[in-house]
């Protein structure tokens, strides 16, 4: 089974900001596949399904994104999940531009907590731009903003592409997920 875990905060007032991406792209999954996320368990949403003929567990961590993986280890270890085969991690990332996708850390704290609490950084991860910071904004300002209107169509495309990039994941494409 494959857990994919979309990183963000938790409450309303988080909903549609930069760094909740990652709770969006778990809600149009949820959507598209039919998978209720509603179950609440070790500081999670979670959500059991099917996607691509694989088993998935969709989760949307309770705990505010710098202690994402306070809830994503002991996630793993009650599903048994394998961190570096079977884990894949969605966040935002401020490098890219808005609706660009890629790997590693970038200086995000809640992927530095997961590797913290995982004990390893071998773990699949699919980032979804949103934007660069403009000069003089503070970083927890700008990420906790919403999206203009103008980036809106741009975050659905940067979700479609990301969902393109979980399918071939998915698929045992890894490679092919990473250079598209």
């Amino acid at each position: 089974m494959y857990m994919i875990a979309g990183l963000g905060n938790p409450g309303k007032e988080y909903n549609n900001t930069r760094h909740n991406i990652g709770f969006a792209f778990i809600d149009a999954l949820a959507q598209e596949y039919d998978i209720n996320v509603m179950d609440v368990k070790l500081k999670a949403l979670t959500g059991k399904g099917m996607i691509g003929g694989q088993k998935v567990l969709l989760v949307k961590p309770l705990t505010f994104m710098n202690l994402s993986g306070e809830s994503i280890r002991p996630l793993a270890d009650y599903y048994k999940v394998d961190p570096e085969s079977e884990l894949i991690v969605v966040s935002d990332d401020i490098t890219l531009s808005p609706g660009g996708k890629k790997g590693s850390t970038g200086g995000h704290n809640g992927l530095k907590n997961i590797i913290g609490q995982l004990g390893t950084e071998n773990f699949k991860r699919i980032r979804i731009g949103v934007g660069e910071k403009p000069k003089g904004y503070d970083l927890a300002d700008y990420v906790l903003g919403h999206f203009s209107k103008e980036e809106q169509p741009l975050m659905q495309e940067g979700i479609t592409k990301a969902k393109e990039a979980l399918n071939l994941i998915l698929a045992g494409n890894m490679d092919q997920a990473m250079n598209e």
